[in-house]
């Protein structure tokens, strides 16, 4: 993992830079400027990764500078990290130390994924075979701890009690449960997160029939439209998201969702040319005005663009506006932006997450 830290002072000016730059990717597409959601300027991530340098007698957190990938810099704190993660950082320190011949021979990997609940999971990864000797510790440690713990190496995975966290976000739409799996893809700001999900929400405000949701992961934005829309098509190419989906879905008693198993650009082949698929319920049945899409860095591919043109409306979540501004170049001639929000999840780095409104021109 890349070292940075947290620049409070620079808040406010490294946003507006990017705002900037996000503003001239957009050139001449824009109705208006973004309505701009901030993060806290410290304490945000809710997931973080570390190098264990092993050093004499003691180990350590090691993060790296791009300029001088091979130098180890000690992290004895992580201001960007919420305080979770910095309060259990210490204590599996100590633990690690306290079990030099079971806990850190051969540690060469730590990964924390926490949630707003007070959960945390701590994967442990090694270059070596784990024995019981170490799930016997590890179990120790869990209760000292409070924490879950999963210990991983080479083809092994060993989860000493859950492999997940428990996570609740509070929307606007009420409050969701969801299981956060070790490994799957979940939004590490949560605070913008529940932002992000907020606005979603409020550009679906008025309208109705049948959603139809692409890149649905665990069901993040999923579980709250389900509240708004009669019922919900929703797809994803994650086996492990999928099943997290169904299960998120069914512990907050949601039954107007039909989550499929596919790539987008499968689902978008079927849609388009109304091909079955043992997947996917029958379409004829389904009053599809809205489009909501969070895809992945990459963006829509030319069939998702071909989908997205048969829709009144497009709600569109994107972590790269170069791609988005893309697609929405390639959409210009059937549809519109007509809102526009940034969302900056990752502080002090160049990322910044968008959101649009586009309708069908008239």
């Amino acid at each position: 993992m890349a070292l940075f830290h947290a620049e409070p002072e620079r808040y406010d000016e490294q946003l507006t830079e990017k705002i900037a730059e996000f503003e001239q990717t957009f050139a001449g597409l824009l109705p208006k400027g973004p309505e701009v959601f901030t993060s806290s300027p410290t304490h945000y991530r809710m997931r973080a990764e570390f190098r264990i340098w092993q050093d004499g007698d003691r180990c350590y957190y090691a993060m790296f500078n791009p300029g001088d990938p091979k130098t180890p810099v000690e992290i004895t704190t992580f201001d960007v990290a919420n305080e979770k993660i910095n309060q259990v950082m210490v204590d599996l320190l100590a633990e690690v130390h306290a079990h030099p011949e079971i806990l850190r021979f051969k540690l060469f990997q730590v990964e924390f994924l926490t949630s707003t609940t007070g959960d945390v999971l701590v994967s442990m990864i090694y270059h070596r075979k784990l024995d019981d000797s170490w799930t016997e510790v590890a179990k120790e440690v869990e209760k000292r701890l409070g924490v879950q713990l999963i210990g991983r190496s080479r083809k092994q995975r060993i989860v000493v009690s859950r492999d997940y966290v428990n996570e609740t976000l509070h929307t606007d739409a009420g409050a969701f449960h969801y299981k956060q799996y070790e490994n799957s893809f979940t939004q590490p700001n949560a605070e913008v997160c529940q932002k992000m999900i907020n606005w979603s929400l409020k550009q679906a405000n008025n309208l109705s029939g049948d959603l139809l949701e692409l890149y649905c992961g665990i069901g993040n934005f999923t579980l709250p439209f389900a509240k708004g829309f009669d019922r919900v098509v929703a797809s994803e190419i994650s086996k492990k998201s999928v099943a997290a989906a169904k299960e998120n879905l069914a512990a907050n008693n949601l039954e107007n969702v039909h989550v499929a198993r596919m790539a987008s650009e499968d689902f978008s082949e079927c849609f388009n040319t109304g091909k079955p698929h043992k997947q996917l319920p029958d379409f004829a049945d389904y009053q599809f005005d809205t489009l909501f899409v969070d895809p992945p860095r990459a963006g829509l591919d030319d069939e998702t663009v071909a989908l997205a043109r048969k829709f009144e409306q497009i709600i569109y979540i994107s972590c790269n506006p170069t791609t988005a501004a893309e697609n929405c170049k390639a959409l210009a001639d059937t549809h519109e932006i007509v809102e526009v929000a940034v969302f900056d999840q990752f502080p002090y780095t160049h990322h910044l997450e968008c959101g649009l409104l586009l309708k069908k021109r008239s």
